[in-house]
Formats: structure tokens, C-alpha cells, sequence
């Protein structure tokens, strides 16, 4: 037998206290028993909490058997810094290029000329060739073309600019070409006349 001690208000009849009271006494064992189920469950081994950690790359995946239960795989994913002397050095604290995984996240490049780390010439077409050509270098370092580009986003400290990029641009993505976002903005790194990123996903 279960009970569960009920404050009652002073107001009310001595009648409804004891409705209240009984009905109490009467549920008191199936609600404990919702309570402790609850509590069981919760302190199951397949009970799962999800966390977020910035510096963990370990992705917990679940998986349903076929007796319906779940289990819990994990897959590490590496994070690799790329660099290469063949395309200019950053400028600031990021890295040339991020693979995780198949994927690759390459920073944006601006018309820098390497060997120099000053710009190719001030013309819109001379700096956009060099923004390819170093975005390319930093591809092929992490294993990759351009043909592995789906997402890029192209600055221009003109908008007018556009159709001069435009052309040089497509030169570099001829089949299927990613998706792409392009912005006017203020002011570039280093007075740059524009600026492009990408983002490549390889086979493995």
C-alpha cells in the first residue's frame, strides 16, 4: 500500500479533504510507478544525452537493429590543416585551407602574387586570375581540382567589376559549376579588388 501526504488549504470543506485525500491514496501506486519508470529509464546504459563540444570531432551515429533497439556507433573525422608555399601566405590567424573529413574549406584568396605576397598587378581581370590560380594551388594540396568545388563566394570591392570576373571565372568551372554567392562589400584585405572562397567535397 502506497499514500502521498497532501497539504489541503484551510478553506476548504471537510468533505472535499476527504474526497482529495482518498483519491490521492487510491492513484498513489500508479503514479509512483510512472515516477519510477521514468527514473529507470533515465539511468539506462542506452539512455543517450547529446552534448556539443567544440573541440570533438567524434560523431555518435545511431543505428537501429532488427530487434528494434538502438545502438550507438562512432566515426572519428580528422581535421587537417592545409598549406602550401605555392599560394600566398595567410595574412592573419586562419590557415590556407581546412579538410575535415572529404571535405575542404579553403579560405579566402586574394590576387597576392606568392614569391612577392604583393598583388599581380591593381586590374580587376590580373587579380581575379590570381585569385584562381591561388585558390587551385591550395585544392591540389588538399587533394582536390576545381571539379570538387561546390560552393564558392565571390567579393568585389565593385560591384561594377562583376562583369570582368564573371568571364575569368567561368574559364576555371566549365562543366557543372558550384553554386555561388557574390557581394559588393566596402573594403577588401590589403585594398584587393576581390576576393574568392570555396568549399570542395573529394572522394575517399
Amino acid at each position: 500500500e502506497h499514500s502521498i501526504a497532501l497539504s489541503t488549504p484551510y478553506h476548504l470543506s471537510s468533505k472535499k479533504t476527504l474526497t482529495m485525500a482518498l483519491t490521492m491514496r487510491l492513484n498513489a501506486p500508479t503514479m509512483i510507478a510512472k515516477m519510477s519508470a521514468a527514473k529507470s529509464r533515465a539511468n539506462a546504459p542506452g539512455f543517450i544525452r547529446s552534448a556539443v563540444r567544440k573541440t570533438d570531432l567524434t560523431l555518435a551515429v545511431p543505428a537501429r537493429r532488427h530487434n528494434g533497439t538502438r545502438a550507438v556507433s562512432t566515426k572519428a573525422v580528422t581535421r587537417e590543416v592545409i598549406s602550401t608555399d605555392k599560394a600566398p601566405a595567410a595574412v592573419g590567424p586562419y590557415s590556407q585551407g581546412i579538410k575535415v573529413g572529404n571535405t575542404i574549406y579553403v579560405s579566402g584568396c586574394i590576387g597576392l602574387v606568392p614569391e612577392t605576397m604583393k598583388f599581380v598587378d591593381e586590374t580587376v581581370a590580373g587579380q581575379t586570375k590570381q585569385v584562381m590560380d591561388n585558390m587551385g594551388e591550395i585544392l591540389k594540396a588538399a587533394g582536390a581540382t576545381y571539379g570538387d568545388v561546390v560552393k564558392t563566394t565571390i567579393l568585389l570591392a565593385e560591384i561594377s567589376d562583376f562583369g570582368v570576373v564573371n568571364p575569368i571565372y567561368a574559364e576555371y568551372f566549365k562543366d557543372a559549376p558550384p553554386a555561388r554567392a557574390t557581394f559588393a562589400v566596402k573594403d577588401l584585405p590589403l585594398g584587393a579588388r576581390v576576393e574568392i572562397d570555396c568549399t570542395a567535397v573529394i572522394d575517399v
